[in-house]
């Protein structure tokens, strides 16, 4: 099993299959809109628009498992990370990100690499849909350790 056998429901509700992104590298966030870390946003946006070209693909998953601070609708979290920082890389639907209940799309991630501990955990995955690393909400979208891995994953 690999992060692209995995289908998610995207923030509309449709199906989105994470085949798509069989060749590209991708950068799996759990997002929240009332955190602290809410500011990285832009950041991933502005990496989403830097590297995008280049095969990374930013995917943001909301959840509301860290001082329930993803309490919206999806068309509230839609309209907010549209409005406040102009989000165009694509959002799933509200997952559970840890414990029991987690999702399956999760239970992938942080098989080898642990679960989150907050909300903006970032998990880097490889062109062949492995888990390459994890990086913890205060490594921030523009951190040179992060902007590292994703380069030397584009190159693999």
């Amino acid at each position: 099993m690999c992060f692209h056998d995995f289908t998610v429901k995207a923030l509309d509700g449709k199906d989105h299959p994470l085949t798509q992104y069989k060749g590209k590298v991708v950068l799996v966030v759990n997002t929240a809109s009332e955190c602290g870390f809410t500011p990285q946003y832009a950041g991933l946006e502005k990496l989403h628009e830097e590297y995008a070209g280049k095969g990374l693909v930013v995917l943001g998953v909301p959840s509301n498992d860290f001082g329930a601070q993803e309490p919206g609708t999806p068309e509230q979290i839609q309209a907010f990370c549209e409005t406040k920082f102009h989000v165009r890389f694509p959002l799933t639907e509200k997952m559970v990100v840890k414990g029991k209940a987690k999702a399956p799309l999760y239970g992938f991630l942080t098989e080898d690499h642990g679960e989150p501990k907050w909300n903006f955990h970032k998990f880097l995955v490889g062109k062949d849909g492995e888990v390459i690393d994890s990086f913890n909400s205060a490594v921030g979208p523009d951190s040179k350790s992060l902007r590292g891995a994703i380069d030397k994953a584009l190159q693999a």
